[in-house]
């Protein structure tokens, strides 16, 4: 938490709204205008409901009152999630801040990068390999594309990375009653099918794969690479790279251009937010994946709330997004997006398993066999369908 602290607390100080900016300790009993960066401890509405926060910094602690007769910043705060690091700017003492303005670290690149040399990058998640209801047919198909064997498809020469953003396989004991969905049902044989599959895929093509919550690896995040007593088999295919989840990976970089930074993150904690978070809520973010991303984004951090999944305790926070990615890409809810925010390309995959009863109870909509397309030259985004024998569509995101 400290060190989440000190490496958000540095983004926060450039945003130059936040002037007079002091620490907690340093508050005098007078009345002053100041600027603070703490984390928040807790979050409460009072009898006339005012927003009471109490935040901290390493050096002491505070209230924090927004009142609702300032209805922009009130709709800020209640969007706070707790051990969120945020800039509040108002009046008050050491007793008590009243907030004028609400300053989150936030995300931004300056421009959108177009690389020297026209390749493509592909991005697939969530294919359950080993479940009964993973779609075998159309994941073929799609290993048929990426050979060439589609007629009237040039574009799958200049393909050269796939990205596969976590759940490879179904996994065993991941919830209750779970083998009987299952039609392998041991975790290196289902490993073994997946390495049979991507074998089949040409090898100038790079495969870059994170683990999700289904793979063998700990709940706790970070997330290691994939287990080798496991997923051997895919330590034996010349053309995969394995990452941790999350990761920050770059492509494309050649002599004069530094390539594409790409954010990793499977999307564990995304289920939290969208139920917790008032806008998302609103929004039905839970079926709209890119509009949590976007909040993460703005809160400069992967799963925030200490609660929204399980921590690792490791000396720094993995999770915080100390740069800001070029495009930011996960899987996990099983549904497809893809969107912009402040120039960061946002991509969210859909599944290749047909939706099981738990999740149909659970309210899950789930998009299948749908990958999206990245052209690194001219930024051009292609949504191909592999699903039954629907028509690839484009999607203009210029």
């Amino acid at each position: 938490f400290r060190q989440r602290f000190i490496d958000i607390r540095k983004i926060l100080q450039e945003h130059s709204e936040l002037d007079n900016l002091v620490s907690v300790n340093k508050i005098s009993r007078s009345n002053q205008r100041i600027s603070i960066i703490g984390i928040v401890y807790s979050k409460k509405i009072t009898k006339n409901n005012n927003i009471l926060l109490e935040v901290e910094d390493l050096t002491g602690k505070i209230k924090v009152l927004v009142t609702q007769n300032k209805k922009e910043v009130y709709q800020k705060a209640e969007d706070i999630t707790l051990d969120s690091i945020i800039g509040f700017k108002g009046s008050g003492n050491n007793d008590i801040l009243f907030v004028n303005e609400i300053v989150f670290p936030d995300a931004a690149i300056p421009e959108r990068k177009k690389s020297p040399v026209e390749e493509n990058i592909l991005f697939i998640s969530d294919l359950h390999i080993g479940s009964k209801n993973f779609m075998a047919k159309n994941f073929l198909k799609f290993i048929d594309y990426l050979n060439g064997k589609v007629p009237d498809t040039p574009e799958v020469e200049k393909i050269k990375y796939l990205f596969i953003v976590g759940d490879l396989i179904g996994g065993v004991g991941v919830y209750p009653n779970q083998e009987k969905e299952l039609k392998i049902k041991d975790l290196e044989a289902q490993y073994s099918r997946v390495a049979e599959l991507l074998n089949k895929i040409r090898k100038d093509i790079k495969i870059i794969i994170l683990p999700g919550n289904h793979d063998c690896v700990r709940l706790m995040e970070p997330q290691p690479v994939l287990d080798e007593k496991y997923a051997w088999p895919l330590y034996n295919l010349k053309n995969v790279i394995l990452t941790g989840n999350p990761s920050l990976i770059n492509v494309g970089a050649k002599e004069n251009f530094p390539g594409f930074n790409i954010l990793g993150y499977h999307g564990f904690s995304y289920h939290y937010y969208a139920n917790n978070i008032p806008s998302l809520i609103s929004e039905g973010a839970s079926n709209s994946p890119d509009k949590i991303m976007k909040y993460l984004l703005k809160n400069r951090h992967l799963a925030p709330t200490y609660t929204s999944i399980q921590h690792a305790p490791l000396e720094n926070d993995e999770l915080v997004i100390k740069n800001v990615p070029d495009i930011f890409v996960s899987g996990h809810t099983h549904k497809n997006s893809v969107s912009y925010y402040n120039n960061v390309l946002i991509i969210s995959n859909s599944c290749w398993e047909e939706i099981m009863p738990y999740q149909e109870k659970m309210g899950f909509e789930s998009d299948y066999c749908k990958v999206t397309m990245f052209n690194l030259k001219t930024r051009k985004v292609k949504i191909l369908d592999f699903y039954e024998d629907e028509n690839k569509e484009d999607v203009d995101q210029n």
